[in-house]
């Protein structure tokens, strides 16, 4: 019980309200997004309209068509399934003012429902169609995130993500960039892409330029493939992270370590069900994880491809799994513990955030009453 108190932050004062908590109350709730892909959060009508100003072609002229051919939401066969409706974000995010502008929405997207703090990750060389060089479409998401903390008060940081399915040069190459901008807006690395049969070993050169220059990694690992790609993105590139995790629960020991080092766990749960990570959202590992206090977070993964928010991901779990106020406060402090900020800035804001939850569990039945 002891180490329970010391790692799962209990809180004997937590009240259980007489009634359960509506969407509303997770609006309220100060929550973090560390899973958040620019490239699939977009605005429908952004989309629309610089597909207009850039004169893109992405087979749709109206948001009707568009839903049509993206398809937010839709569960898919595979993770490469899912991942097809890039290809036409990718399309109007070639520009400077396109990726800034989505940087800046994405900030205020982000605050409407309080996520007090995000990471953002993308892939720079994904975004060259139009000859832009990386540093500048680089440049060009961290203005638009800066503008945005400016007028909209929350946090956020960028991850650089290499590709798995394109080449170990390319990821090189982001490694370099993600390097050139620490502490100017970048926060970490990341390596995404198709997971099956791209191991993240063949990218070991990139991993150890990142390492060496002491900048925090997250790695796409079991969620296309078996614990054995979390044992890689952990033993092999030095993981502080890892994304998804979904079939960490195969390996039984992998999982005992992962938990004894207090290694997160980037959770999307409707994203998982949609790539089929996990076949349906009552038989995700999620509950299991938390239940044995290993240190998951909630995320979206893609707030356009996915069809969802914070709150809706926090509200499904609630639902889902039944979570109990313990659970929601654990998954809060989660969150936070688990951001790439420096570690003065996250007492602080552990502190704030905890204090905001317990008195907006404690409170509910009084303010809906």
């Amino acid at each position: 019980m002891r180490q329970k108190e010391i790692y799962y932050s209990h809180d004997t004062d937590l009240k259980t309200p007489k009634k359960a908590f509506d969407r509303a109350f997770f609006e309220k709730l100060p929550k973090t997004d560390l899973h958040l892909h620019l490239d699939g959060s977009l605005r429908p009508e952004t989309i629309l309209d610089l597909a207009i100003k850039d004169e893109a072609d992405i087979g749709a002229d109206t948001l009707k068509k568009l839903e049509k051919k993206l398809q937010p939401g839709k569960t898919h066969g595979s993770l490469n399934e899912y991942l097809k409706a890039f290809d036409l974000t990718l399309k109007v995010l070639q520009t400077e003012e396109s990726l800034y502008r989505a940087a800046y929405e994405l900030v205020e997207d982000n605050a409407r429902e309080n996520v007090q703090y995000f990471e953002v990750r993308y892939s720079p060389i994904l975004h060259t169609q139009r000859d832009l060089t990386v540093t500048t479409i680089l440049e060009s998401v961290v203005e638009g995130l800066k503008d945005a903390e400016r007028d909209f008060g929350i946090k956020s940081g960028v991850i650089v993500c290499g590709i798995r399915n394109i080449s170990p040069e390319v990821s090189m190459q982001m490694a370099e960039l993600a390097v050139a901008f620490k502490n100017r807006g970048v926060v970490g690395y990341d390596l995404a892409g198709a997971e099956y049969n791209y191991p993240a070993r063949d990218h070991l050169e990139s991993f150890n330029l990142i390492l060496s220059n002491n900048i925090n990694v997250t790695i796409h690992a079991g969620e296309a493939y078996g614990p054995d790609s979390i044992h890689q993105a952990l033993h092999y590139c030095g993981a502080h992270r890892i994304g998804h995790g979904t079939r960490l629960k195969e390996d039984g020991d992998l999982l005992n370590y992962v938990n004894d080092h207090r290694i997160p766990l980037e959770i999307c749960l409707s994203s998982n069900v949609q790539t089929q990570a996990a076949k349906t959202l009552e038989t995700h590992p999620f509950k299991f994880y938390l239940d044995l206090g290993l240190r998951v977070t909630l995320n979206t993964d893609n707030r356009l491809v996915t069809h969802t928010t914070m709150t809706d991901e926090y509200f499904l779990a609630y639902k889902t799994f039944k979570l109990t106020p313990q659970n929601i406060l654990d998954l809060v402090i989660n969150g936070i513990k688990s951001a790439f900020i420096p570690f003065e800035y996250k007492k602080w804001f552990l502190r704030d955030a905890k204090q905001k939850t317990i008195e907006l569990i404690n409170g509910y039945d009084e303010a809906k009453d």
